[in-house]
């Protein structure tokens, strides 16, 4: 990055985009690496139910380990948006996706200290909706997926494409579906190509709703439904496990989580019970690692106000053991990272800091 300041040709080289691609290739091709990234920020919203914690206004990102949740440095988020309820909408590439509740959304690379306010919806809706960030593999670019969230109408999706900087509605959900807020703290999970919702849609004439999973191709920007493992009456929650599609069921009532795995994606009958992970007391998964560790709170019942309340753990999902404290002081979203230089060839309107 300081080379960039040594001549013309080294800056017109180092942000190419053959340059970009062929960096990002390498670390993506370095098995030997041994560590990936994580990268967690405070929660501050009051909806969910870990959001007790009070921190700064303006967030700090910490990047750790993926495996140890080692610290390893600290970066404070550089624009200024409402982050009383901003969320990690998802991580590609090293490219960060920021969302607020007043509709502002960011793309951000904290590596190369880039970021960028993504245009308004071509609705201008500020209605409630569900969001998520991928990369399109086909066109090596970046989209964000907008679904309008309105219960009497059928869901609205829009596209926002990096390249063109712009947005367009793709169509229109053929059935009802209402959508779940997710429970969690990790990104929308983007499983082959594809952006997945849990949601309750409407089946026959009669008033018949139903669990399912929305998911939406960013390639061929279609979606489709696919179906769960069974019909629960527990909490559950989508999420990613090494890289496969997760399904998790909570019974609050047995402290016990079972968390399923489609092991070929798309095939219903593929879905796998991988294994129950029991507590001796309250606990609330947070984070599936990208090695598979899982990032649990406990909850202490006695105290429930400041971040004396929780604890956190990161647990093995093989052998069911506490690994370590993660050192992580309050409710906080949770996404992968990795250092790249993405960003640098999607054209102007970006900031610096």
């Amino acid at each position: 990055m300081r080379f960039r300041c040594v001549s013309k040709s080294l800056y017109s080289s180092i942000t190419s985009h053959d340059f970009i691609s062929t960096h990002l290739n390498n670390i993506n091709n370095d098995h030997d690496h041994g560590n990936g990234y994580v990268i967690h920020m405070p929660f501050r919203g009051t909806s969910h139910p870990l959001s007790s914690s009070p921190h700064p206004d303006t967030p700090v990102c910490t990047v750790a380990f993926d495996r140890t949740f080692d610290r390893i440095s600290e970066v404070r988020i550089p624009f200024d948006f409402d982050f009383e309820c901003a969320q990690i909408v998802g991580s590609c590439n090293g490219l960060l996706c920021l969302a607020a509740s007043d509709n502002a959304i960011y793309l951000w690379n904290p590596s190369i200290k880039k970021f960028k306010r993504l245009p308004d919806t071509c609705l201008r809706s500020k209605m409630p909706a569900i969001l998520g960030f991928a990369y399109h593999s086909e066109n090596d670019d970046y989209k964000v997926v907008r679904i309008s969230h309105l219960s009497r109408d059928l869901p609205t999706i829009e596209v926002y494409t990096l390249s063109s900087d712009s947005w367009k509605k793709v169509g229109i959900l053929s059935t009802k579906a209402n959508f779940c807020y997710r429970n969690s703290l990790l990104p929308t999970p983007l499983v082959s190509g594809a952006l997945h919702w849990m949601a309750f849609i409407k089946e026959g004439e009669r008033t018949n709703w139903r669990n399912s999973i929305i998911s939406f191709d960013v390639n061929t920007e279609t979606s489709r439904k696919l179906a769960l493992p069974y019909d629960s009456d527990y909490s559950y929650c989508i999420e990613l496990f090494k890289g496969k599609l997760a399904f998790i069921t909570h019974n609050q009532y047995h402290y016990r989580y079972s968390i399923w795995v489609m092991e070929e994606y798309g095939v219903v009958e593929s879905w796998n019970k991988l294994f129950v992970v029991p507590f001796q007391r309250a606990a609330y998964c947070l984070a599936f690692t990208e090695c598979g560790s899982l990032l649990v709170s406990y909850t202490y019942l006695n105290d429930l106000v400041g971040s004396q309340g929780f604890k956190f753990v990161l647990i093995d999902a093989e052998t069911l053991h506490e690994k370590k404290d993660p050192d992580i002081q309050c409710p906080s979203y949770v996404a992968t990272f990795m250092e790249s230089l993405v960003l640098f060839d999607y054209g102007a309107n970006l900031g610096f800091y």
